[in-house]
């Protein structure tokens, strides 16, 4: 039998000007076990089960080894936090390995989160504790199982070493698998710094990786543009809030980052919050699209210096930026069109989703449930007259409950039940977390086992707040 064949691990980002970045290797933690590991992931990057299987997988996993060919980095960037600028951010308790290339051979960046202080850090202690590993655990894979673009989670390993927030909680590493981890506030970081040199290799690595197709700064912004008025839109689709769409919480690639505050609806309402630091609902469900494209016009400023004389780049910039409302608009149409059966919505059929949407929030029904019934005929309750309407609608359409049966998840990760599965864990019970885990990689399958998991909350076990946990 041959020896376990470690990750072939890669640096490309580690190969651009230092000054993009920090060498910092994880700080080692007291006593790694495991918590969860996503075989299923770890075979898409091409990882030998049989290294997956050893104990040198674990001390990778838990920061307390380097695997060859990986250069520890922290990355650089700054951001506008809730619209203040803040122009010192930087990866404050990450540390990414470096890359591997999955079987499709696109390079997918490996990071261990929660893997100590940094010079970023900012006085933090750079630390995780399990309840954030395990939201973003569930909720990330929760959201690839949806389709909609994000990083993913790849392990989570608990340290042995309790962690200080309020009070003393278990600490845990996550292993965070992404595109890249390029954000806006990536560079904006070089842009306030006048440093046009690092600009453009960030610029130049950026197209090389996600957009090899575009020829410049401008078809950079082209393309994130794009990549991120059809990502916001599936979030919508799914009631999905992100809760921190800072700049440096949006990604270049078009993934979705940073499960920090964020939540899933249960009661429609759209101007719903959830995040504790969101005070003024900057953030609300209603503000995502908006808030997306302030973000987007922080990136076209700082790649103005990219792009020629600076009133055409100004003008072709903004046009560039523009392009975001429509292309939004037309997505939002397209998925929800299809949530209400139409395999190709009209703009003609833009009001009769929207009337189903103030229905919902009119009588205040679950958003998930309420779309989900609609593939059985089963229509919320108040909402006859709009039903009338749809089903005339719905006559010329070849397959209208099929559409809308893969279009309508059944079960999303509700926040009552990621607290109660964060719970059982901090109490040694990891039982609710695994099962929760498994129903939702099957977010639209008939589950009738899990049938309880689709109700919306007592109101006992209503989660009117989520937070950061840092």
């Amino acid at each position: 039998m041959s020896a376990p064949r470690p990750p072939a691990f890669e640096s490309g980002y580690a190969a651009l000007p230092e000054r993009l970045f920090d060498r910092q290797a994880p700080v080692p933690v007291a006593a790694p076990a495991w918590i969860a590991l996503n075989r299923d992931l770890a075979e898409e990057l091409g990882i030998d089960p049989a290294w997956l299987a050893s104990d040198a997988a674990l001390q990778v996993f838990a920061g307390n080894a380097v695997p060859e060919g990986a250069t520890p980095i922290t990355q650089a960037y700054a951001g506008h936090q809730f619209g203040g600028w803040v122009p010192r951010l930087g990866d404050g308790r990450a540390v990414l390995l470096g890359e591997l290339r999955d079987r499709a051979g696109q390079r997918r960046d490996v990071q261990l989160k929660g893997a100590g202080r940094t010079r970023w850090s900012r006085g933090g202690d750079g630390r995780a504790w399990l309840g954030p590993v395990l939201r973003e655990y569930l909720v990330s894979e929760a959201m690839h199982a949806l389709g909609i673009p994000t990083t993913r989670a790849l392990a989570a390993v608990a340290t042995g070493e309790a962690v200080q927030r309020e009070t003393a909680l278990p600490g845990a590493v996550l292993t965070r698998v992404a595109a890249s981890h390029l954000r806006v506030g990536t560079f904006q970081y070089f842009a306030a710094r006048g440093d046009d040199e690092a600009l453009q290799a960030l610029a130049d690595y950026a197209r090389a990786r996600h957009y090899p197709q575009a020829e410049g700064a401008l078809d950079l912004l082209r393309a994130v543009v794009e990549a991120q008025a059809r990502l916001v839109a599936r979030w919508m689709s799914v009631g999905f809030i992100h809760g921190v769409m800072n700049t440096d919480n949006m990604t270049i690639s078009g993934e979705t980052i940073d499960y920090g505050p964020c939540a899933f609806m249960d009661a429609y309402h759209p101007v719903t919050v959830f995040s504790s630091i969101d005070r003024n609902g900057r953030y609300a469900y209603t503000n995502q699209p908006d808030v997306a494209l302030w973000n987007l016009a922080q990136l076209a400023t700082s790649l103005l210096p990219l792009m020629g004389e600076r009133d055409a780049a100004v003008r072709e910039a903004t046009e560039a930026v523009h392009r975001f409302s429509p292309i939004y608009a037309g997505e939002w149409l397209r998925l929800f069109g299809r949530k209400i059966g139409l395999a190709a919505a009209r703009p003609a059929d833009a009001p009769l989703i929207e009337a189903f949407l103030q229905g919902l929030a009119d009588h205040g029904h679950d958003f998930t449930n309420a779309f989900r019934g609609l593939a059985d005929d089963r229509t919320p309750e108040g909402l006859d007259d709009w039903a009338a309407d749809w089903r005339a609608r719905l006559s010329g359409e070849d397959d209208p409950h099929g559409v809308m049966r893969a279009a309508n998840p059944a079960y999303i990760a509700r926040n009552h039940r990621v607290e109660q599965a964060i719970e059982a864990a901090v109490a040694g019970d990891l039982a609710p977390f695994v099962t929760l885990h498994r129903l939702l990689a099957r977010p639209f399958d008939e589950q009738p086992d899990m049938a309880a998991f689709r109700a919306p909350p007592e109101p006992h076990e209503e989660v009117r707040q989520t937070f950061c946990g840092t």
